[in-house]
């Protein structure tokens, strides 16, 4: 059995962690990707020699129901379309647990596909929710797969003021892909993927 974190004191640290990155001033973040309905910033990470990305946009609907597509548990496995797997390997509570996931590789498979193991947590903020991360240090590891490694990253979903039926999401995302791969490379997945996640999470959506 591995030597699982203290839930509580660990789950309060890492929302800590987030909403810090959440009230950075505007003028540190640089823009890395801008389409019709996301924007991608990024600035240098203080936890390793990569970056930290933001990411925002409009979706058109309810909290609860982005927050149950993003966490981890069967939703997220529909329709993300870089994940290959999720598995939820220990709970601690309804809204706290270990989850082990594969993504798929990525621009022609320069980057491998990679394996993670993540804490969860998923907390009320302000009107709305954040369900955030972080890499643990899991031994068990499998050959076919590289394990990255995500340090603190999460998404903050409140209504809009003007329309509550509309949520405003932003995430903040550091991953460590590692492995033998350019930075430049890293860059343009990580601003692709995050666009991708938007618009893969609208059509879940209009779905559901």
């Amino acid at each position: 059995m591995e030597d699982l974190p203290d839930a509580s004191a660990f789950s309060t640290k890492l929302k800590n962690t987030l909403i810090q990155y959440h009230s950075i001033e505007d003028d540190k973040w640089r823009v890395a990707k801008k389409t019709k309905d996301v924007t991608v910033w990024r600035k240098p990470s203080e936890e390793f020699s990569g970056y930290l990305y933001k990411a925002q946009g409009v979706i058109d609907d309810i909290v609860n129901s982005v927050i149950d597509h993003i966490r981890p548990g069967p939703c997220r496995l529909d329709w993300d379309s870089l994940m290959t797997s999720l598995d939820i390997l220990e709970h601690f509570e309804e809204n706290c647990c270990v989850m082990r996931y594969t993504t798929a590789g990525q621009l022609w498979n320069i980057i491998s596909p990679r394996e993670f193991v993540d804490f969860s947590y998923t907390v009320g903020y302000k009107e709305g929710l954040l369900s955030c991360g972080i890499s643990l240090d899991w031994s068990e590891k499998r050959s076919e797969f590289v394990r990255g490694y995500n340090h603190p990253c999460g998404w903050f979903c409140v209504p809009l003021k003007d329309n509550p039926d509309q949520s405003l999401l932003t995430g903040y995302i550091q991953t460590d892909l590692r492995g033998m791969i350019p930075q430049s490379a890293v860059d343009t997945a990580m601003a692709s993927t995050l666009t991708n996640f938007y618009g893969d999470l609208r059509k879940a959506l209009q779905k559901a």
